[in-house]
């Protein structure tokens, strides 16, 4: 693995290092449809979003869905996701900052809480895969929090200390997880939470990936 200096770098996936706002609000709105429920904007799901992802839904509807309405929704959600993620990017200049950290003798690597087996191929086909340490997706069911695989993605790192370590995501469930684990955050508006939301979580808050990453070099000083 090397020897390397400074903070590891845990980066979220969705929101983050991949710009799929718009995929993520049309698969959300085609899920809303399947239970007859109005479509929402970009803003009002920046707004409400949270984790987990039922408790989201119950801010929409009044109540949290049946167990068959979140299968259903999920299954949509996840179906028009895979359709239309093929439109979507890497975030401006991310490319640039991972081939940068990792030149600069620094560690990184990736969680996401899309699954393993989607993302890993995804990751590759954008060719940063060799940038990462390890890349890490969710298994089992979607929709919980990121905590406890934060757990098992960082034991998985030799010589990886969480003291030494930031996790950079777009939602506050990101801060959660890296207090989980005693590691630090830094949270990015270009995804599924707006700026007053994140704020609220008490950890620094940042409008561009170059900024997470210059933070996250001040919170490893």
């Amino acid at each position: 693995m090397g020897t390397y200096v400074g903070a590891h770098i845990v980066w979220d996936w969705n929101g983050t290092l991949f710009h799929d706002n718009d995929a993520i609000i049309g698969a959300t709105n085609a899920a809303f449809a399947e239970l007859g429920l109005e479509p929402i904007t970009l803003e009002k799901y920046r707004t409400l979003y949270c984790v987990p992802v039922p408790k989201f839904y119950e801010r929409l509807m009044g109540r949290l869905p049946t167990s068959a309405e979140w299968e259903v929704m999920d299954a949509v959600f996840h179906r028009y996701y895979t359709l239309h993620r093929v439109r979507c990017g890497l975030t401006e200049g991310a490319a640039d900052l991972l081939a940068g950290w990792r030149s600069a003798g620094r560690s990184q690597s990736l969680l996401s809480m899309y699954g393993h087996d989607e993302l890993v191929p995804l990751v590759r086909g954008f060719g940063i895969e060799t940038h990462f340490l390890r890349v890490d997706g969710r298994t089992g069911p979607s929709g919980g929090s990121k905590a406890d695989h934060m757990v098992r993605h960082l034991t998985a790192l030799d010589g990886v200390e969480p003291a030494r370590t930031v996790i950079i995501g777009d939602a506050a469930d990101d801060a959660v997880a890296a207090l989980h684990v005693g590691a630090q955050a830094v949270l990015y508006t270009g995804g599924s939470h707006s700026r007053a939301s994140l704020e609220e979580v008490g950890v620094p808050v940042v409008d561009t990936l170059a900024e997470a990453v210059a933070e996250a070099e001040r919170l490893a000083a």
